[in-house]
């Protein structure tokens, strides 16, 4: 059965999740944290519908792979479809905000890369993407003003401001437009801030958003 996203009053979105577009390294600190130079324009990567898991379900990740790595995201439900988009077009087009897990096989990913081999295997695994419920949006929010954290057993791990984002959402969005057609029940992913690390087996995750959005789940064992 495929995923199809819900917002926080329990209404379904009337379409089923398409893709999942990302970006990569969209905060300075996150890429400093890896080593990774800045980028001065959006690295952009897909997971598949069947990457998607219920974010308030109990993760079940394949730690058997390897080190799993947690990476909180602000999630954006596109509504409208979006080619060629300008900025103004993609803000208007969101339909809703929520938040996500990119969850990472780190190890594999890096000896992908140190084999300059493709890592979508490393990112687009079955239950990749854990999404949460979304805030339905009547009004374009403030971008700038939005923040999520992310606590671990009680410790906050993850903070998030969107006045901190390279790639601000409505021209993320409209870029992200130019190389893929963005239809609706696609998600985006607007990148990690710092923070990121090995998920724990067990563990306790509380998510919040701006606007009110709580979750509380677990990591199986």
């Amino acid at each position: 059965m495929r995923f199809v996203p819900r917002f926080t009053d329990g209404r379904a979105f009337p379409q089923p999740l398409g893709k999942i577009v990302c970006v990569g390294r969209n905060y300075a600190d996150h890429a400093r944290e890896l080593d990774n130079p800045v980028p001065d324009e959006p690295l952009l990567f897909i997971k598949p519908a069947t990457s998607a898991a219920r974010l308030e379900e109990t993760i079940d990740a394949p730690f058997a792979r390897g080190e799993v790595h947690f990476e909180t995201e602000l999630a954006l439900l596109v509504g409208e479809t979006l080619k060629d988009a300008g900025a103004a077009e993609a803000e208007r087009a969101i339909a809703g905000i929520g938040l996500a897990l990119d969850l990472t096989l780190r190890d594999v990913q890096g000896k992908l890369k140190d084999k300059g081999h493709p890592w979508e295997v490393a990112k687009g695994f079955d239950g990749a993407c854990p999404l949460s419920v979304f805030l339905p949006l009547s009004e374009v929010p403030n971008w700038s003003a939005l923040a999520f954290t992310l606590a671990v057993d009680g410790e906050e791990r993850q903070h998030g401001h969107g006045a901190d984002m390279l790639f601000p959402v409505p021209e993320l969005v409209a870029e992200m437009s130019r190389h893929f057609t963005l239809e609706p029940g696609d998600v985006v992913l607007t990148g990690t801030p710092a923070g990121v690390g090995e998920l724990p087996r067990g563990a306790e995750l509380r998510l919040s958003l701006t606007g009110g959005l709580e979750i509380v789940t677990g990591v199986a064992d």
